[in-house]
Formats: C-alpha cells, sequence, structure tokens
C-alpha cells in the first residue's frame, strides 16, 4: 500500500491534466552531452555570458570523465541562455 501511494504522488502531477505520464529519458554520456552542446549553441544568447563560462565547465567535466556533472553544467547554460529567463 505503502509504494502504491507514493508511485501516486510521483505520477500525480503527470496525470493531473488528464493526459498520460511523460516519460524522461536522461543518459550521461559524452554522445548527451554533444548534443546539449549542439542545442545550446543555437540560442541566441549561447555565446554570452554565464551561459558560455558554464557551457564551457560542463564539456570540460565531460571530456574529462564526469559526464553526470556535465550534463548538469550543459543543462544549467541552456537555461541561462534561453530568452526571457
Amino acid at each position: 500500500m505503502r509504494d502504491l501511494v507514493f508511485v501516486l504522488l510521483i505520477a500525480g502531477p503527470a496525470l493531473a491534466d488528464g493526459g498520460e505520464p511523460v516519460a524522461r529519458v536522461t543518459t550521461d554520456s559524452r554522445e548527451y552531452c554533444t548534443e546539449l552542446a549542439e542545442r545550446l549553441a543555437t540560442l541566441p544568447a549561447s555565446r554570452a555570458e554565464p551561459a558560455r563560462s558554464i557551457a564551457e565547465e560542463g564539456l570540460r567535466l565531460c571530456e574529462t570523465g564526469y559526464p553526470r556533472l556535465g550534463v548538469a553544467k550543459l543543462r544549467r547554460a541552456i537555461r541561462v541562455a534561453r530568452p526571457g529567463e
């Protein structure tokens, strides 16, 4: 019973709008780092600070064997570089 309650708490927000839960697949690989870097490059503010330096640090982490930390930094850089945020 406790497990069912936990599942409902997790799935509840995704089901609240009446739709099916959205699966989120994440991966911590160098390939995903490259994908995020390419996505960042398409944003207008990607070359401005602080997005540029956060992205550089993320790529460095990915290249030196820390893809999980690198992915987190690249995602942060994308958030920072989005217009209006």
